[in-house]
Formats: structure tokens, sequence, C-alpha cells
């Protein structure tokens, strides 16, 4: 089924604190996490308010940060090619045990 449809022109684009919003002319909305496009991620807030419609209504740009989104590609979930996977670092938390500690006994020269 091809989702890209004469209707599927650009009608609204925004961003949420954590991602890409963009809303279609035939009513479906599109949202995808800003760190699949690094160069938005990394753009200024006026940056990113700063865009156009290109491609007969099929496309977004971003001149000032020169960025470039389809709206096949949004919807087809496709990341940039230079998008890097996340990871999350999980901090390890050591517990305190109410267990006693073992003692060793110290003999003294002094005693032998």
């Amino acid at each position: 089924m091809n989702t890209l449809t004469p209707k599927t022109r650009i009608e609204a684009v925004y961003f949420t604190r954590d991602s890409l919003v963009v809303d279609l002319i035939d009513g479906r909305s599109i949202s995808v996490p800003l760190t699949w496009y690094p160069k938005l991620l990394k753009a200024s807030p006026k940056e990113r308010a700063h865009w156009e419609i290109c491609g007969g209504g099929y496309g977004i740009h971003w001149p000032e940060i020169d960025e470039d989104l389809s709206v096949e590609g949004l919807l087809r979930g496709s990341p940039a090619p230079t998008a890097k996977k996340v990871r999350t670092v999980k901090r390890t938390i050591k517990r305190k045990t109410n267990r006693p500690v073992k003692r060793r006994r110290l003999k003294s020269r002094l005693m032998r």
C-alpha cells in the first residue's frame, strides 16, 4: 500500500522537547525522535523554527542548518544516515547491607 498520495502534503511543522512533529493536510501527524536527525537536535530553537516547505509540499527545508526532510522518508520511518544510536548509561548503585563486618584479629608482636 502506498501511503504517499496527493493529500500527504505538509501543513505544519513543530517540535516538542525531544521530537519533530509534522502535520499533513490529510489529517495525519508524524512524530519522530530528534535523535534521528542530529542537525535538528543540535540546532537552536530559533533555527528549528525557521523552516520552509519545498518540493511541491512534500519536503521541509531548514536553510540555516542546511537540512532537508521528505514526507516519504518520515512516513517510511528512516532516520538520517549519520544518526547514531543513543546509548543510555546505566549507573550501578552500591547497596549497603546490614551484615556485620568480619574483623581480623591482629596479633600484637609485643604479646609473643
